[in-house]
């Protein structure tokens, strides 16, 4: 029986954070689409963006990647993963095997303003336990992936707009 190619070990983008960072979005790791791209929720049919357009009052999508990652991060957000790498094929986060966790310890304290972390959806979320020692507050967000079709946009927002808004994002921050 012939063996198959071993996958290779794909590494994860940078965080998207900074001094003013009130609270830090968790993805699990970046979808095969934005590894390609080299850019957060690059997937067309992922809500990440859509969903942050509507919490903060500004079409996000029709701006280049720098500037949405600049006026993110001049809201209060910052964005990571928590891996760093993993091995995967495709993108579906049960795909995900060999998984090295990001240095979230280190991130958080550099981040002084720090109110919340939360996860976008449930494999995220197993760092919980993790994430409750770092932040004074956790959340675990619905997922933004077109994989989480179970959850409406509108259901989606509503659960994002309770997290942002306790950490003082909206649209006027």
């Amino acid at each position: 029986m012939p063996q198959s190619a071993p996958t290779p070990l794909l590494r994860g983008l940078p965080p998207v954070a900074g001094p003013a960072t009130r609270l830090l979005l968790l993805g699990s790791f970046p979808s095969a689409a934005s590894l390609a791209a080299g850019q957060y929720y690059a997937h067309p049919r992922n809500q990440f963006w859509p969903l942050l357009s509507a919490l903060f009052g500004i079409d996000l999508r029709a701006l280049p990647y720098a500037q949405r990652l600049r006026e993110v991060q001049r809201r209060g957000l910052g964005i990571w993963d928590v891996y760093a790498a993993c091995e995967r094929e495709g993108s579906l986060d049960a795909s995900i095997r060999s998984a090295q966790p990001n240095a979230l310890a280190e991130l958080v304290a550099r981040l002084p303003a720090l109110r919340g972390v939360a996860h976008n959806g449930g494999e995220s979320a197993r760092s919980l336990r993790i994430t409750r020692a770092l932040a004074p507050r956790v959340w675990r967000l619905p997922s933004s992936s077109p994989a989480n079709a179970s959850w409406s946009f509108e259901r989606k927002l509503a659960a994002w707009r309770e997290v942002f808004e306790a950490c003082g994002l909206g649209p006027s921050a």
